[in-house]
């Protein structure tokens, strides 16, 4: 009987394993997670859980009775020491777990502040995990003080988070902007704006230095001097793919887990899915945090797995809720020369990133008919008049019927 092994019980290995057995697969299933919880939701963690506006019980993507009346062992608080790719297994503390194919979905981690600046300092939180945001959740009271230490989607959904709790927030960014990485500035500036109405005390080009206190921070010195009280910190610089237990057993890495198009690693037996993964995309190798691509790419490993040879082609698209503002993005906006703007209702707004005349991305706040016709028009291959997208009285879906 053929054997599937899972490393990692997030939104990919749940995926993968789901999709195997609705597609017939009757063979042995095991997934392994490092976590004592069953799979769960990650995007609400630091939104509407921390908020206290979502259940522990919701955040689960399914209840624990599906693994056993779908006979997926599913082995829990379990780290995985080692893969031995010659014997075909994988060990956890003295138990040897044998597959015929191994799935490695084991996401990412959060990057850290080191030891030696105050990273180690109670009161220092990372947000990833549900043991992540229970440790911080006691600490995000009204009047309390925090600093936020990064102005990607991660810091600016914790500053919202924090603000509506009635928390004093700061948050640096040691980038000329918020968000410099991942948007142009016009998404930047309505991130900005919208997070000083909300009172949050935001300062770009500007890093931190040292994290004080003797065991719990108490304090941070900015890199332009400022000294800070604080009764607390939370640190938003980024993931990156966890690719440990990949690199101890000879897989080829490049930015994550290198695989092909069909999501299988440099071992045949052994396929990468989600955050931990890289993959061809149009000449170029990309890695997407996301759980769209969380579940998509899973999915296909799941039917490769089961013979189809299938190429992952994503249609990338992500979002972020800050406030009562929802930002969804369609597309990968890498290599854009022009940012086209387009003002609707109600203070709704779409950014349209091109280059040259060639669509490839749209931020669309508040205005889903922006997002739903721009993720089609990437679909189809199609590139508007930046002139018709600009204008406000262009019925945008008359924009795929050009």
């Amino acid at each position: 009987m053929t054997k599937v092994v899972v490393i990692g019980a997030g939104q990919a290995g749940l995926s993968l394993v789901a999709k195997l057995r609705s597609k017939g697969f009757g063979g042995e299933i095991t997934l392994i997670g490092e976590e004592p919880v069953p799979p769960y939701q990650r995007p609400p963690l630091s939104k509407g859980y921390l908020l206290g506006d979502m259940a522990l019980d919701r955040l689960y993507l399914r209840p624990e009775s599906y693994f056993e009346e779908h006979q997926i062992d599913l082995r829990l608080g379990q780290p995985v020491d080692a893969i031995d790719v010659e014997a075909k297994t994988v060990r956890l503390g003295e138990d040897e777990v044998p597959y015929d194919h191994l799935a490695l979905t084991t996401g990412s981690v959060p990057r850290r502040l080191p030891a030696e600046i105050g990273g180690k300092l109670g009161g220092v939180h990372t947000v990833r995990t549900l043991a992540d945001i229970d440790a911080m959740s006691p600490g995000v009271a009204e009047g309390r003080r925090v600093l936020i230490i990064g102005g990607g989607y991660i810091g600016l959904e914790a500053a919202a988070v924090c603000a509506k709790k009635g928390m004093q927030v700061t948050l640096v960014e040691m980038a000329d902007r918020i968000l410099q990485r991942v948007a142009c500035p016009e998404t930047s500036d309505f991130f900005r704006n919208l997070h000083r109405a909300n009172g949050v005390d935001i300062r770009e080009g500007v890093g931190l230095d040292q994290l004080t206190g003797e065991a719990q921070v108490s304090g941070a010195i900015l890199s332009d001097g400022t000294e800070l009280a604080l009764d607390m910190a939370i640190i938003g610089v980024g993931i990156t793919p966890a690719t440990g237990l990949a690199d101890i057993a000879g897989l080829a890495l490049e930015n994550g887990i290198k695989v092909n198009a069909q999501g299988r690693s440099s071992d045949a037996s052994i396929w990468a899915a989600g955050d931990c993964a890289s993959f061809p995309y149009h000449g170029v190798r990309i890695r997407l945090e996301s759980v769209q691509n969380a579940i998509d790419q899973a999915e296909c490993v799941a039917e490769n797995i089961l013979g189809a040879e299938k190429d992952y082609v994503p249609a990338p698209w992500f979002w972020s809720d800050q406030y009562d503002t929802k930002l969804q993005i369609a597309g990968l906006n890498s290599g854009y020369d022009t940012v086209v703007t387009r003002r609707g209702e109600d203070g709704a707004i779409s950014f349209w990133y091109y280059r040259g005349d060639t669509l490839l991305a749209v931020d669309a706040i508040n205005e889903a008919r922006a997002f739903m016709v721009g993720k089609r028009l990437l679909a189809m291959g199609k590139s508007p008049d930046k002139n018709l997208v600009a204008d406000g009285n262009t019925d945008l879906k008359a924009l795929l019927k050009l």
